[in-house]
């Protein structure tokens, strides 16, 4: 595809994407193509609504406000209500809200694709993930192969699988436990692991504590761990995904401690999601992940920033 390029001096949003067009058209294409991937899978493609009147309490996640209701950051509690209702395998690709983020890889509102599969499990889709990103890869010229920051990452299988409390081993300061304790789990993560992770080759990182997600189910035979797994290519987590807790008086609590806690630390209280915990008692045993679409054509675009592959940044509106 190619964009005439205007004559005269041209305003500056009009230059940059002007440059990006390549990465434009690279986007479409991603989007088409998890689409197809999802369809042949035999998912249904759902919509839900964006304004909603309570979202998930999860850590240091900040809502945008929408009059006396919310902007969606994640479509989560809508679609497991469909899965409760009787919908086994769905997907979504929509728009998402976050306060206060913004940075090379951070929109305020950012494309998430989101899928949930009854009578699944975070293995599974580990599995499927996998498969999704090859894919993608073999519609594209990419093939077997991303290059990111001048090293190619090959995301042929078997993709490496390495528990939390074996990465705190190998590269921190701290265990597991003790970065637990002292309060330092999430800094750790962010500066010590999370740069040496999918560096040739993607890493799921998996069985978190479980004190670190609410919405997870932790593991039967180890409590204190949650089937939850985080997807890193290149030292870039991707997505977010875990086993659903299905039982409403324990996610009740966990939703309670959650908001307890964004009061203690001074963040915004919001309202219990009623609707939600009222219906969760149908939802069967399922598993759902969350993946940032943006982050993944910054992959495949081998983009530095993600402004590289958005029509438009906040700044330019």
């Amino acid at each position: 595809m190619t964009i005439p390029i205007r004559s005269g001096k041209k305003h500056k949003l009009i230059d940059r994407q002007q440059r990006i067009t390549h990465n434009l058209v690279l986007r479409s294409k991603i989007i088409q193509t998890v689409r197809d991937f999802f369809t042949a899978q035999h998912f249904l493609e759902v919509d839900t609504p964006i304004r909603i009147p309570a979202p998930a309490p999860e850590p240091f996640i900040a809502a945008h406000p929408a009059g006396d209701w919310y902007l969606q950051t994640s479509p989560e509690l809508c679609m497991k209500r469909l899965l409760s209702a009787g919908y086994p395998k769905i997907f979504q690709v929509c728009k998402c809200f976050r306060r206060e983020e913004r940075g090379k890889r951070h929109l305020e509102e950012f494309t998430m694709l989101e899928w949930y599969e009854a009578g699944a499990t975070y293995q599974d889709l580990m599995d499927r993930c996998e498969k999704l990103f090859q894919f993608i890869g073999k519609a594209l010229p990419t093939a077997d192969n991303i290059n990111c920051r001048g090293r190619r990452i090959d995301i042929s299988s078997p993709w490496e699988r390495l528990s939390v409390a074996d990465a705190f081993m190998q590269y921190s300061s701290l265990s597991m436990q003790e970065a637990i304790i002292s309060e330092q789990f999430d800094e750790i993560i962010a500066f010590e692991i999370e740069p040496h992770l999918g560096i040739s080759k993607p890493v799921f990182l998996y069985d978190y504590p479980a004190a670190t997600c609410s919405l997870a189910a932790p593991r039967p035979d180890h409590p204190h761990l949650a089937q939850r797994f985080e997807l890193y290519i290149g030292g870039l987590e991707l997505c977010n995904g875990f086993t659903e807790q299905t039982n409403p008086e324990k996610q009740r609590r966990g939703f309670a401690e959650e908001l307890a806690r964004r009061q203690n630390t001074g963040q915004d209280v919001y309202p219990m999601p009623e609707k939600f915990l009222d219906d969760l008692h149908l939802m069967p045993e399922a598993a759902g992940n969350a993946l940032g679409l943006d982050r993944l054509i910054m992959l495949f675009a081998e983009a530095e920033s993600i402004d590289e592959v958005v029509a438009f940044t906040p700044e330019e509106l």
